[in-house]
């Protein structure tokens, strides 16, 4: 299967580093032209680096509307078109699992506004576009949290996480008549620092391939399900994490 996004437009939010970064990777060496969006200036400019010319950065925070609006419509009047959105922005914000009763407003609503609303917002933001051309990809970032509990303890990240996979389906319906599809990738244990793989070395026996996940295997995912490959294939939850 050779996969290529030739002539091909796509935004990666959360594109900064992680997940996000080699998504914007894999989309800029087949072909496509990659506009990368996060509030991590530095981390932006490295991976632009990283990209090339196929790459453009902008600072964006997806959590706010008026911002993704700007930013999105800036994208569309250069480019043209949005033909592929990959919502990856999110995790958990700098927090850490605590009980329920010393979660402040600002805590809950910060993941939130990072996981569930920025998908929201910038899936909204496309739409216009991608329904004038009656062609679009939309492919959300979620975990295994969202199908189950986060083992962080993070009551914020499990529900936006399931959230975000309702909303999946939801705009699968509304969307595809304008043949645009809209999927999710569920990414399991996967190794990206020291510091995660010591916390999940433990879990190795629980996944069916015994070895944790790398960023390339949810790239390659995100890179089938913005393909003409997956045309008929909408409202789906992937579940990349090695056999469970």
């Amino acid at each position: 299967m050779n996969i290529a996004f030739t002539g091909r437009t796509a935004i990666v939010t959360g594109a900064a580093h992680g997940f996000g970064r080699t998504i914007a990777l894999a989309f800029a060496t087949r072909g496509a032209t990659v506009h990368l969006c996060d509030l991590n200036e530095a981390g932006l400019a490295e991976t632009v680096a990283l990209c090339g010319e196929r790459c453009r950065s902008h600072r964006l925070d997806v959590g706010d509307r008026d911002d993704v609006q700007e930013v999105v419509g800036e994208i569309v009047a250069e480019a043209g078109a949005v033909d592929i959105l990959v919502n990856n922005a999110g995790g958990v914000r700098g927090q850490v699992g605590r009980p329920l009763e010393e979660i402040s407003r600002e805590d809950w609503q910060t993941i939130f506004d990072a996981n569930l609303s920025g998908a929201f917002f910038m899936t909204q933001a496309v739409a216009p576009a991608m329904k004038e051309r009656r062609y679009g990809r939309v492919v959300n970032i979620s975990s295994g949290a969202g199908l189950g509990i986060s083992l962080t303890g993070i009551q914020a990240y499990a529900s936006a996480k399931a959230g975000q996979i309702g909303l999946t389906r939801q705009l699968a319906h509304e969307l595809g008549p304008w043949n645009i599809t809209v999927n999710n990738v569920a990414p399991g244990f996967v190794r990206s620092n020291p510091t995660t793989e010591r916390q999940w070395a433990a879990m190795i026996q629980s996944i069916a391939l015994k070895r944790l996940g790398a960023p390339d295997d949810i790239a390659a995912m995100v890179m089938f399900l913005a393909s003409d490959f997956a045309g008929w294939v909408s409202g789906q939850v992937i579940s990349v994490d090695g056999g469970k």
